[in-house]
């Protein structure tokens, strides 16, 4: 395993736990997304699972030093202490081990920063958006949120992606969105959403997790626009475009 560097430094600071987890399975969903099936060494029994749990995946890089990822627990099995992390394939570190993924594999992991807390009271309904890469945490929520409707904007890229399943109940509405203007498109179609929906922007309640520049954009949407505090919104930068 390649050293850390700074970044398993800070991670340390902040007490980080180190596990390692090993692949039991691996298969594909479509032609650009992927699913490890691995057993956590561990973490299920330190940690309490909680809707969007995260990890960072440590992933050796070919200039010598660790490159580190954030992926969404999916289908967790506390007692098995077994999950699956999914990926969005792109040519990048990740993707090129998720594809190579043999059972019994192993790759190094740390917990840290992973917490979230659904809102009480509940908001009158939920905007969330994301991308394919975030589609893991989406359903992670999704499956939380209890009797609220969600309204749901996923950016695609690739026909395929929208074959992905999204834990959408009946009540809920989900719009694929294409990427268009760098992701323009997606900003554009959050800022409509509360007219859509019919309801009081300020009653909502904001999620966002797409590339840095877009997420950043939807966070000063559900902020000015919506008027959202900030404990009603919860936003994360997965990728730099």
């Amino acid at each position: 395993m390649a050293k850390k560097g700074w970044e398993g430094a800070v991670l340390k600071l902040y007490r980080a736990k180190d596990y390692t987890f090993t692949v039991l399975d691996a298969e594909p969903v479509t032609d650009h997304f992927q699913r490890v099936r691995v057993s956590g060494g561990g973490l299920l029994a330190h940690h309490e699972l909680h809707p969007t749990m995260w990890v960072r995946l440590w992933f050796d890089h070919p200039e010598g030093k660790a490159h580190q990822r954030a992926f969404t627990l999916v289908d967790a099995d506390v007692a098995a202490d077994e999950f699956t992390l999914e990926f969005a394939i792109h040519d990048g570190v990740a993707s090129r081990w998720a594809l190579a993924a043999q059972p019994g594999d192993t790759i190094e992991a740390s917990l840290q920063g992973s917490a979230l807390t659904l809102p009480s009271p509940a908001p009158s309904a939920y905007v969330i958006a994301g991308d394919i890469a975030s589609l893991p945490a989406i359903n992670s929520l999704l499956d939380a949120i209890g009797d609220v409707d969600a309204h749901v904007y996923l950016e695609w890229v690739h026909e395929s992606d929208r074959t992905l399943p999204v834990r959408s109940r009946s009540r809920d509405r989900v719009t694929w969105v294409a990427r268009e203007r760098s992701g323009e498109a997606l900003v554009e179609a959050v800022t409509k959403a509360p007219g859509e929906i019919g309801v009081d922007a300020s009653s909502l309640y904001g999620w966002a997790a797409c590339d840095a520049v877009s997420t950043r954009a939807i966070t000063k949407v559900f902020k000015e626009t919506y008027g959202l505090p900030k404990g009603s919104i919860k936003t994360l930068g997965y990728w730099q475009p």
